[in-house]
């Protein structure tokens, strides 16, 4: 099977049984990207940080950096179809067939009970991947490499945020944060391990 080929069922596949938006769907991206060998978990890592940061759904940035990384521009183009096409299709179903969804009880009780579990496989990614980033570790038992420059950037990062809002009443804008962050990275990481 062409590279190209798994790219987009792959991706096809994490379109169509992922919740939550893009947030909900970087596990199983994880996961699948992993697998595939298409990269390694430092350079999902680093993707997902991108993805974050340019503008554009991060589930689509995401999949567009996994299928240019794998494949140059035909690989990015299979895997980003492939994300879309899942909510594309059944977004143009509902419009076109079924008005007025949420009305019906049975709805609203399957994206109530949806709410829950979505919210937890976005907090279980969260968390993975700050363990991943500050302690160089996948699974119990593996070493760990402790980063002091991104523990130290995280904490600044948390202390902006939450500082910024206690004082102006207001989210600060996420740009700033990525600015912040990105000097930081800079000035921190080439002499603090």
């Amino acid at each position: 099977m062409s590279v190209y080929l798994k790219l987009f069922l792959a991706f096809l596949e994490i379109g169509a049984v992922s919740f939550g938006g893009g947030y909900g769907m970087i596990a199983l991206m994880r996961e699948k990207s992993l697998a595939n060998g298409w990269l390694t978990a430092d350079s999902f890592l680093n993707m997902v940080a991108v993805a974050e940061s340019t503008p554009g759904p991060v589930a689509v940035n995401i999949a567009t950096f996994v299928g240019a990384n794998s494949g140059g521009f035909l690989g990015s183009l299979c895997a980003t179809v492939g994300v879309i096409l899942p909510s594309f299709i059944v977004i143009l179903v509902i419009a076109a067939l079924i008005k007025n969804l949420m009305k019906f009880a049975g709805v609203q009780a399957v994206v109530k009970g949806m709410k829950p579990a979505v919210t937890g496989v976005i907090f279980a990614t969260a968390i993975s991947l700050l363990v991943k980033a500050i302690f160089a570790i996948e699974k119990f038992g593996e070493k760990v490499e402790f980063s002091y420059s991104k523990l130290i950037i995280f904490t600044v990062i948390i202390a902006v945020f939450f500082g910024y809002k206690k004082i102006f009443k207001k989210n600060i804008n996420p740009i700033f944060l990525i600015v912040i962050s990105a000097g930081l990275g800079l000035a921190l990481c080439p002499f603090i391990p």
